[in-house]
């Protein structure tokens, strides 16, 4: 059986992606914050769990040894250099055949050629500067936590996620190179099917240095598009 590390495993799309793993016949490891550990009771006896920051690269050390993949939530926590920190964290102790796979949003540009409407980048504008002024969110540190990831010669994928909602399965999103495909403009994906492909990934070599943008392939936008990439 095939060991998986899931780090940010007690939020919502991290339990999803527990569950997948689990469904899949995967051994899973997961990685939250000590006061986040009771959002895994649903699991506690199937998993096994380390608690603690996920940016402590000790921590990640002890968790990811030994997993053949690692699947890894970038949450912009605070104004500490949390994804950064956690994002390094995991490309500097995984195994060095390992797929990672790392979760973030449209925002994130690999190669600049991502096309934004000014609605989209005013509304992540506004976040950025909202977020530095409570100190809630570093959404530019979740920009250099990719840049690190897209400069590593790791197995890596990084997964880029639509606006997000709940509701049962719909199936495998679909993806683009680069937002502003117009397959992606219905801009929604279900949250436990972001999961499903963040998983899926695992077994995916051809998403080894992509960084795919995803959307749910039952919206209007994929369905219209289908076939035309």
């Amino acid at each position: 059986m095939k060991k998986v590390c899931i780090v940010g495993a007690s939020g919502k799309l991290g339990k999803y992606m527990v569950q997948h793993a689990l469904d899949h016949g995967y051994e899973v490891v997961g990685v939250c914050r000590e006061r986040s550990v009771v959002k895994l009771d649903a699991f506690k006896d199937r998993i096994t769990l380390y608690s603690g920051p996920t940016n402590d690269p000790n921590l990640i050390k002890k968790a990811v040894e030994g997993c053949s993949g690692v699947l890894t939530v970038l949450v912009p926590w605070g104004v500490q250099q949390y994804s950064s920190g956690t994002a390094q964290a995991v490309l500097d102790n995984a195994d060095l055949d390992a797929r990672l796979i790392f979760s973030c949003g449209w925002h994130i540009t690999r190669d600049g050629k991502d096309i934004y409407s000014k609605s989209f980048k005013a509304m992540v504008k506004i976040a950025g500067w909202v977020g530095r002024l409570f100190r809630m969110i570093e959404i530019d540190d979740q920009v250099e936590a990719c840049n690190r990831i897209f400069a590593s010669n790791t197995r890596w994928t990084v997964v880029r996620g639509s606006d997000l909602e709940e509701g049962e399965s719909q199936g495998l999103p679909v993806w683009s190179r680069h937002v502003g495909d117009p397959m992606l403009v219905s801009n929604m994906t279900r949250r436990i099917d972001f999961a499903q492909f963040m998983v899926s990934a695992l077994d995916n070599d051809d998403l080894i240095h992509e960084a795919p943008a995803i959307v749910g392939c039952q919206t209007e936008s994929a369905i219209t598009n289908a076939g035309k990439k």
